[in-house]
This record gives structure tokens, C-alpha cells and sequence, in this order.
């Protein structure tokens, strides 16, 4: 899964610029999720929907054309993204995040300046200051190169900050992408085929070990009636197992 964000502030154009780039990627042939941060509270199937989720924590919809879960409280963005299965995801706000690239939509007002954190692709709107150096293009008549970038230079990295790559965190790791000195490559839990998770937190798992768990649990259910090579989901609950 590759993303990029789009941040800016309130009415600068983010919805547009997701919903243009999005219809963009898809017609390229790319399968493509959105996320968007909303500050308040989401009702996106309506009465009998919110009636339920009032009393429970979890509740679920299905109706012919759409399915949803809804969870009482926050999810962090990367519990979130762990449920979306897309070549590329769209972000929408979460300014403060920091292991993907992003697309600055610019207000016109100094505060703009705050939102380029070193990972910025480019930004679309009002031209900005000349001491950021990143192309400003228009959302209309250059949406084409706004997705080139996102196809070429979007990524996601996983925030463990397990320091495998050699540097501290995911965010200097992600700085260094985007400026062209690291691959996105150069994560090693990226790199491992094998993937843990523990009440719903990803582990960063290097390579080596990925592939010896990889083994043993194949081995183990190869012997099984009916097991078919393929992608495996193993879910063990409690921690007494």
C-alpha cells in the first residue's frame, strides 16, 4: 500500500483535490482508499445505525450496496489503515502524522508555512513562500502531474521507530525519501513478507525473523486437510496462549 496525504486548512480544497486525484488514479487502473479526519462525530448510515451504536462499542451495517463498522472512540491512523486493501490511499488532514508523503493545499495565509514538515511532494493554491522550495500546480489544468507524483513518490511507512533502517524514527526515515537520499526500501519491516500484530499494534519484524515464522507456521499447516499456498490469517486470542 502506498499513500499520500493531503493537509491544509479548513475550506483550502482538500476534499476536491482527494476526490479529483482519486477518480484520477482509478482511471489509471490503481484500486484506491480514502481517510479522512473528521473533528466531529460520523452518522455516515443514519438513525437506526446511531441508535445502536449508542449502547454498544462496536456495531456493524450491511445493506446491499455497502458495508461499515463503527468503533467506539478513536482509532489511531494506522489501526485504521490495517483495514484497507488499496494500491493507494488518500489521507485527508492528520497534519501531524509523519511516515507519509503529502500535498499542501494552500489557504493564502502565513500559516501555511507550518504545514511544510519536510515531507511535502507539492503543494496546489496561492503561490507560496519563495524559501520552500516544492512546484505549486493548479488542481484544474495539472491534476495529471499532481497524480504523477503520487504514483511515483507515494509510500507509507509503518511508525514503529524500531531504528532497523539506521536512523531514529520513521519520520526522519520519511524525510530522507522524500528527498531523494532513501528508498522506502531501506525499512526492514516493510521488507518482511510476514506481518504481526498484537491487540491491533503492528511489531516490527525484521526480514530474517519474518521468514522463520513464515516456515515454521506453513509447516505446520501444510499438513492440514484442504491447505492451499496462499496468504495466511492466524489469529490467537489471550495472552495465556
Amino acid at each position: 500500500m502506498r499513500a499520500v496525504g493531503i493537509i491544509g486548512y479548513k475550506n483550502s480544497g482538500k476534499t476536491t483535490l482527494v476526490i479529483a486525484l482519486a477518480r484520477e488514479l482509478i482511471k489509471r487502473g490503481h484500486r484506491v482508499g480514502t481517510v479522512k479526519h473528521a473533528s466531529g462525530g460520523l452518522d455516515l448510515l443514519g438513525g437506526d445505525t446511531a441508535k445502536h451504536r449508542a449502547v454498544v462499542e462496536q456495531a456493524g451495517a450491511i445493506s446491499s450496496e455497502e458495508s461499515a463498522v463503527f468503533f467506539r472512540g478513536a482509532k489511531n491512523l494506522e489501526e485504521l489503515l490495517a483495514h484497507i486493501d488499496a494500491d493507494f490511499v488518500l489521507i485527508e488532514g492528520f497534519k501531524e502524522e509523519k511516515t507519509f508523503p503529502k500535498v499542501v493545499c494552500l489557504s493564502g495565509r502565513d500559516e501555511d508555512r507550518a504545514l511544510f514538515d519536510g515531507l511535502v511532494l507539492c503543494a496546489v493554491g496561492p503561490e507560496i513562500p519563495p524559501e520552500i522550495a516544492v512546484p505549486v500546480f493548479d488542481p484544474e489544468r495539472e491534476l495529471g502531474a499532481i497524480a504523477d507524483l503520487v504514483e511515483e513518490k507515494g509510500f507509507k511507512l509503518p511508525n514503529l521507530n524500531c531504528g532497523g533502517c539506521g536512523v531514529e524514527t520513521c519520520y526522519n526515515l520519511a524525510r530522507a525519501i522524500v528527498e531523494g537520499t532513501r528508498n522506502v526500501s531501506d525499512c526492514v519491516s516493510l521488507r518482511s513478507t510476514t506481518e504481526v500484530r498484537i491487540n491491533g499494534t503492528l511489531m516490527a519484524i525484521s526480514p530474517f525473523i519474518g521468514r522463520i515464522i513464515a516456515r515454521t507456521l506453513v509447516g505446520l499447516l501444510s499438513a492440514l486437510k484442504g491447505f492451499r499456498p496462499g496468504a495466511i490469517e492466524i489469529r490467537i486470542g489471550g495472552a495465556g496462549h
